[in-house]
C-alpha cells in the first residue's frame, strides 16, 4: 500500500510519535550489535524522520518507498538538513533491490502490516533478509492482533490538522487477519476531499517467528513497540529485533 494524498497530512496527523524514543531505540539496539556505521536501509521510510536521525548519526542511509509522494517530502526534508548523500528508492518491498549488502534494516510505524495476506508478508522479509551480511539486524515492528481487534476493531477516528480534515474507518476482518481501512481527507480551504483504501493484515508472533527463520533471520528479542520495555498482553506494538545468522550464499547452500 501507497499513502498518495495522505503522504502530504502524514507528519501532522502522525505528530504524537515519538521519534526520539524510536530513534533511541534503533540506536541503541544497532550499537548493541557492533553496528556503529555502514550501510542500513529504512524499509517503508515514509516522510522519513527516522531516516534522517538516523543518517545525522553517521549511517550511510537508504530510504525506500512505495509512495513518491512521501518520498518527495522526505527529499524536501534532506534538503533542509544539507544531508545529500541520502539514496531514496520508489520501490515495492515485494521487488527490493538493494544493489548490493547492508549492514542492517529498520522498518516501522506498521510498515509491514501493510503487506499481505501472509505469502507476501513472507516474500517481503525474504527480500529483506537476501541483502543482510551475515550478523546484520533487522528491527521492525508490527501491530499486534489485540490492536486490531481491541483498538482498531470496527471504529472511526476523525484526525485534524490546521489543513484538512480526515475521517480514518476500520472494518476488522478476522478471518482475513486484517482491518479494512478507508481514509477521507477533507480539505479546510477548497472543500475537496480524496478517498484512499487499504489493508493492514496481523500476524501472530509465531507465525513471524516461523518466516524469519525460513530466511536466516533470529528472532533474538521482542519488545513492546510503544515504549520499549517487555511485553504485556495488551500490547498494541511489537518491536522485533531478529539476527541475521549466515550470509546468502551459505542460506543457499542449506
Amino acid at each position: 500500500m501507497a499513502y498518495n494524498e495522505f503522504a502530504y497530512f502524514y507528519d501532522e496527523f502522525n505528530e504524537d510519535a515519538d521519534y526520539q524514543a524510536l530513534f533511541q531505540a534503533v540506536k541503541e539496539q544497532l550499537y548493541s550489535h557492533g553496528i556503529q556505521d555502514g550501510i542500513v536501509v529504512d524499509l517503508g521510510c515514509g516522510t522519513g524522520d527516522l531516516t534522517l536521525m538516523l543518517s545525522q548519526a553517521g549511517y550511510d542511509m537508504i530510504g525506500v518507498d512505495l509512495s513518491e509522494e512521501m518520498l518527495a517530502v522526505l527529499r524536501e526534508k534532506a534538503a533542509e538538513l544539507e544531508i545529500p548523500d541520502l539514496l531514496l528508492l520508489n520501490q515495492n518491498l515485494l521487488e527490493l533491490d538493494l544493489f548490493g549488502t547492508i549492514r542492517a534494516a529498520v522498518s516501522t510505524f506498521d510498515t509491514f502490516n501493510h503487506i499481505g495476506p501472509l505469502p507476501m508478508f513472507e516474500k517481503a522479509i525474504e527480500k529483506a533478509a537476501f541483502f543482510m551480511e551475515k550478523d546484520g539486524v533487522f528491527l521492525f515492528d508490527v501491530n499486534t492482533p489485540y490492536k486490531h481487534k481491541e483498538i482498531l476493531g470496527n471504529e472511526t477516528f476523525v484526525l485534524e490538522s490546521e489543513d484538512a480534515l480526515c475521517v480514518w474507518k476500520n472494518q476488522w476482518q478476522p478471518q482475513q487477519q486484517r482491518t479494512a481501512i478507508s481514509i477521507e481527507i477533507r480539505y479546510h480551504d477548497t472543500g475537496d476531499s480524496f478517498e484512499e483504501e487499504f489493508f493492514e493484515y496481523y500476524y501472530e508472533l509465531e507465525q513471524i517467528r516461523e518466516i524469519c527463520k525460513r530466511y536466516g533471520l533470529r528472532i533474538e528479542q521482542v519488545q513492546d513497540g510503544e515504549d520499549f520495555g517487555p511485553c504485556r498482553p495488551d500490547s498494541q506494538r511489537w518491536f522485533i529485533v531478529a539476527v541475521k545468522e549466515y550470509t546468502q550464499t551459505q542460506q543457499q547452500i542449506k
